[in-house]
C-alpha cells in the first residue's frame, strides 16, 4: 500500500532470544533456574548465557555451526537453548536413552563441532567419541557439565587431555558478548532428532521464528501467566522442552530443574516450590496416579499439567484431576515443534459425568494459534473426509510451526510435505463438533479380517482394568485373520490376574474381533519422552508365531 515501508524500525526477525533479554530486565531479580540449592535469577542466567555464548566463540563456534548436548534437565541444559542460538549456531540435544553407538551416529549426522555431556552420562558420551575416533571421524570438542569441578576434574578417559568443564569455561569467559541475531527469522535453531532414529537419522531442523511462534501458542493454550513456576518433568531434549525451555523466558517463570522424575521428587516439587505447572507423557501422569498414598502431598493449589507424546488414557486424565491436576491435553509431532493442537474446554462439557468429560478431554482437539490448518484428509485423494466421528483419514497440518524441513534429507521432506500438507503419519477422525480424536499412527493399526483395529481404543479398556497399570496393543500373525489384538501388560504392584481374566474383561466392553487374543504380563520398553516402544513389542508378537486358526492364547 502506497506509504507503507519495511525497515528495522518496523520489522525485526523474531527469535525467542528476545524472551531472555526482556526477562533479564523485567524480572531481573526473580529466580529463573533452580537446582536443589542452586538458584540463578533471570539476571544471573542472562550473564551466563552470555558467557556460555562467548566460550563457544572462543571454541571456532560460529553462525550456521551445530552443538550437540547430551543431558538430563539441570541448569546447564536450560542455558545451552540461549547460549548456543546466541552466536548464531544451531543446538542439538541428544536423547539421554541412547546408547554410545546411536549418539555417535547422531554425531556423525549433524557434524556438530562441540558436544557437552552430563557427567552422569559421560560413560556414553566418551564410548562416542571413541567409536567416531575408531572410524577415522573427527570427534567433536567435549565439554563436561558436572556437579562439581573436582568430580569433573577426577574422571579419566581415552580423551581425558580434551577435557574441558562447563563452570571453568563460564567462569573464563567474557559476559560481554555482542549477540548474533537471526539473519532470516527462518535461520535455524535447532536441530532434534525424531524419537524413532535409527540407522538413517531424521534431522527435524527448527527455526527461531518457528520456536518463537510455537512458544507463545504454547503458553496460551496452557494458560501460563507471568511468574509461573514450571516444574521440568518433560525432557528438555525433546522438542526443546516442547518449547518451553525457551517460554519460560517469555513469562519470567521458574524453573524448576528435576534430573531424576519420579512420583516422591514431583509431589516434593510441587510442595517445596509450590508448583503452578509442569507436563508429562501419559507414563509420568500414570505414575502420579497409581503412586502409593505415602509418596503423596497436598498440592498447594491447582497444578497445571500438559500431557502429550501419546494419547491419555481417559481413566489416568479423570483420576489425576481428582488429586487437583488441571490436564490439558496437546498433541503434535517433532515435525511441528511439539504441540500443534489443544483440546480447549467447553463450558457445556460441565454438564457431564466425570467419565465422560474425561473422554471429551482425551480428544487431539484442535489447532493451536500456531498452527493454521489441520484436516484429516484422504492421503491418496487428499480430500477431506467427513465430519463423522467415524471415517478415519491421516492427520495432516499446514502452518507456521511445521518444521523447516529434514536435515541432510530433501527427497524426505519433500514426501512429507507432497500437496502442501505436512503428513503427519497419524489416523484419526474429525467429530461434528470438529475436534479431531487419533485412532492410531499408521504402522500400528491393525486390520483383522479386514477390519480395522485401533490398538488405541482397545487400551483404553485394558487401563480401565482395576489390576493394570500399563498396556500396549500390537498385532500378532493369525493363520486365519491375518493378525489379532496382542496385548502386552504391566500389573500394579501386588495385583494378580490371569490373562483369559484380561481378555474376558475387554469383551465385555469391546466387540470380540477387537478384543485381545493374547496376553503377556512384562514391563513395557519406553523411549525417554515416555512413549512405548511398539516397534520391540510387534517384534515379540512376530516371534511368537501365528495363532491357530481357532485363535486364543494359553498365556
Amino acid at each position: 500500500m502506497e506509504g507503507s515501508m519495511r525497515c528495522s524500525a518496523n520489522y525485526v526477525p523474531l527469535s525467542p532470544l528476545s524472551f531472555l533479554e526482556r526477562a533479564a530486565v523485567v524480572y531481573a531479580d526473580r529466580a529463573a533456574v533452580v537446582y536443589g540449592s542452586t538458584v540463578y535469577t533471570w539476571s544471573q542466567t542472562r550473564d551466563r548465557c552470555l558467557r556460555l555464548a562467548s566460550a563457544l566463540t572462543s571454541l571456532g563456534i560460529s553462525r550456521g555451526d551445530v552443538v550437540a548436548v547430551l543431558a538430563a534437565n539441570i541448569p546447564a541444559m536450560y542455558e545451552l537453548h540461549f547460549g548456543v542460538s546466541m552466536t548464531g549456531a544451531v543446538l542439538c540435544t541428544l536423547n539421554t536413552r541412547h546408547d554410545a553407538a546411536m549418539v555417535s551416529i547422531l554425531l556423525k549426522h549433524s557434524e556438530a563441532k562441540v558436544i557437552f555431556v552430563d557427567s552422569h552420562l559421560l560413560g556414553i558420551g566418551q564410548g562416542a567419541l571413541k567409536i567416531l575416533l575408531e572410524s577415522n571421524v573427527k570427534p567433536p570438542l567435549l565439554v563436561i557439565v558436572g556437579e562439581s569441578y573436582n568430580s569433573v576434574a577426577a574422571i579419566r578417559g581415552p580423551i581425558a587431555s580434551a577435557n574441558m568443564e562447563y563452570e571453568t569455561l563460564l567462569r573464563t569467559a567474557s559476559p560481554c558478548f555482542e549477540i548474533k541475531w537471526p539473519i532470516d527469522e527462518c535461520d535455524p535453531i535447532s536441530l532434534n532428532y525424531t524419537s524413532g532414529t535409527t540407522s538413517r537419522p531424521k534431522g527435524v531442523i527448527y527455526s527461531h521464528r518457528g520456536a518463537y511462534l510455537n512458544a507463545i501458542a504454547t503458553i496460551l493454550i496452557n494458560d501460563i501467566t507471568t511468574m509461573p513456576v514450571y516444574l521440568w518433568t518433560v525432557p528438555m531434549f525433546h522438542c526443546n522442552g516442547w518449547c518451553l525451555a525457551w517460554g519460560m523466558a517469555a513469562q519470567g517463570g521458574t524453573n524448576i530443574c528435576l534430573r531424576n522424575v519420579t512420583a516422591r521428587a514431583i509431589f516434593d516439587s510441587i510442595a517445596l516450590h509450590k508448583v503452578t505447572h509442569m507436563g508429562g507423557a501419559p507414563a509420568v501422569l500414570n505414575m502420579i496416579v497409581n503412586s502409593p498414598i505415602t509418596e503423596r502431598k497436598p498440592l498447594p493449589g491447582k497444578v497445571g499439567v500438559m500431557t502429550g507424546a501419546a494419547p491419555p488414557p481417559p481413566q489416568v486424565m479423570f483420576k489425576l484431576e481428582e488429586l487437583g491436576f488441571n490436564v490439558t491435553h496437546a498433541y503434535g509431532l517433532t515435525e511441528t515443534y511439539g504441540p500443534a493442537t489443544v483440546c480447549t474446554w467447553k463450558p457445556e462439557w460441565d454438564a457431564l459425568l466425570p467419565e465422560e468429560r474425561a473422554k471429551m478431554k482425551a480428544r487431539q482437539g484442535l489447532n493451536h494459534i500456531g498452527i493454521e490448518e489441520i484436516d484429516i484428509k484422504d492421503p491418496i485423494t487428499m480430500k477431506s473426509v467427513p465430519a463423522d466421528g467415524q471415517t478415519i483419514g491421516e492427520v495432516m497440518f499446514r502452518g507456521n510451526t511445521v518444521m523447516n524441513g529434514y536435515y541432510k534429507d530433501l527427497s524426505a521432506t519433500k514426501e512429507t510435505m507432497a500437496g502442501g500438507w505436512f503428513r503427519s503419519g497419524d489416523l484419526a477422525v474429525r467429530h461434528p463438533d470438529g475436534y479431531i480424536k487419533i485412532k492410531d499412527r499408521s504402522k500400528d493399526i491393525i486390520i483383522s479380517g479386514g477390519e480395522n483395529i485401533s490398538t488405541i481404543e482397545v487400551e483404553s479398556v485394558l487401563f480401565s482394568h482395576p489390576a493394570v497399570l500399563e498396556a500396549a496393543v500390537v498385532g500378532r500373525p493369525d493363520h486365519h485373520w491375518g493378525e489379532t489384538p496382542c496385548a502386552f501388560v504391566k500389573l500394579k504392584e501386588g495385583a494378580s490376574v490371569a490373562a483369559e481374566d484380561i481378555i474376558k474383561f475387554c469383551r465385555s466392553r469391546l466387540p470380540h474381533y477387537m478384543a485381545p487374543k493374547t496376553v503377556v504380563f512384562e514391563d513395557l520398553p519406553k523411549t525417554s519422552t515416555g512413549k512405548t516402544q511398539k516397534f520391540v513389542l510387534r517384534e515379540k508378537a512376530k516371534a511368537m508365531g501365528s495363532l491357530s486358526k481357532k485363535g486364543g492364547s494359553k498365556l
